[in-house]
Parts: structure tokens; C-alpha cells; sequence
């Protein structure tokens, strides 16, 4: 599938300028009706991938703004209110789940000393074997570098051992 490998290219950070070009998105233009939500979504971290190496190669606006829409319709369901409160508890001041101008959804996000980061509960969907996955890599690797927000996980088997302590949480 086109928007497989493309997604894989952008998770590697490979270029391969030989394949993504006017061809490639030609393709993609004759497929468009076939691409699953999946594809669309992966086709839309193409595309930001894209704009991170100052490429000349992106989606068409239509279909770029098809896949966006579609890459917006994957919002996580965040553990987050209990790390809200903990953050307000020791004076920081988080807006909660975020929307970032390239369609990234953040648990929270918090601005220590004009530095903007990005809060993110890590469930088993962010990771397999103890590894990010592809998508959690895209993620903080293209809201750093296009966005400048920083990342903290947090893990959530380990906050949730936790328990009531607040004293551990903070």
C-alpha cells in the first residue's frame, strides 16, 4: 500500500526522493478513494514529514486536507485528569488535551520558563515491547521539530502504581 510505505519512509526518516515524487502523488490522487482511515492518518504524517525536510513534494491540498481531517478523528482517550490536578497542585498551570495546529493530539500542555511541553499519558498503544512505536516516534519527532513543544511521558502502569500517593505523583 502506497501510504504504508510511505508512513514507513517518514517513521525512519529515510529519504527517497526518487520515490516520493509528482508520480507518487499522482497514485495517490487514483487511489484516493480506496484509502482506508488508517491510510488516510498515515498519509497525513507523510505529508508533515514532508514539510519537516523542506521538501517541494506534499499532498494536494484536497487530499492533504482529507487526510487531516481524518488524522483528527483518532483522538486518543487520555488518563489525564489525574496528572492535571497533580500539576496544579505544585503551581503549574496545564491546559488539558491540546489539538497542535498539525493535528496532534497532547494530554496537556504546559509552558515552564517560555518553553512549551507537551504532556503525554504512554499506554500499551505508544508502545510494544518496551519500544515507541512508529506512530508515537512520528508524533514527538514532527511536534518538536515543526511545533517546538517538548515531550514528558508518563508511563501509565508506572503512575498508576502510584496509587493516592500525591507526594510520589508530584
Amino acid at each position: 500500500n502506497l501510504a504504508n510505505i510511505a508512513w514507513a519512509y517518514a517513521v525512519s526518516n529515510v529519504e527517497a526522493p526518487s520515490l516520493f515524487n509528482d508520480d507518487f502523488i499522482q497514485k495517490c490522487l487514483e487511489k484516493e478513494n480506496d484509502f482506508s482511515i488508517e491510510h488516510k492518518s498515515q498519509l497525513h504524517q507523510w505529508n508533515l514529514w514532508q514539510e519537516e525536510l523542506q521538501s517541494n513534494i506534499r499532498l494536494p491540498p484536497s487530499l492533504g486536507e482529507t487526510c487531516y481531517q481524518t488524522f483528527l478523528s483518532n483522538a486518543p482517550t487520555p488518563m489525564q485528569d489525574d496528572i492535571i490536578s497533580e500539576l496544579m497542585a505544585i503551581g503549574i498551570q496545564p491546559k488539558g488535551e491540546t489539538l497542535t495546529k498539525n493535528g496532534y493530539f497532547l494530554d496537556a500542555l504546559v509552558e515552564v520558563d517560555g518553553n512549551k511541553i507537551g504532556i503525554e499519558i504512554n499506554d500499551s498503544s505508544h508502545s510494544a515491547g518496551g519500544k515507541a512505536t512508529g506512530s508515537t516516534i512520528l508524533k514527538h519527532r514532527q511536534v518538536a521539530n515543526l511545533e517546538e513543544i517538548s515531550f514528558v511521558s508518563v508511563p501509565y502502569r508506572e503512575w498508576n502504581k502510584l496509587g493516592k500517593d500525591r507526594s510520589r505523583k508530584q
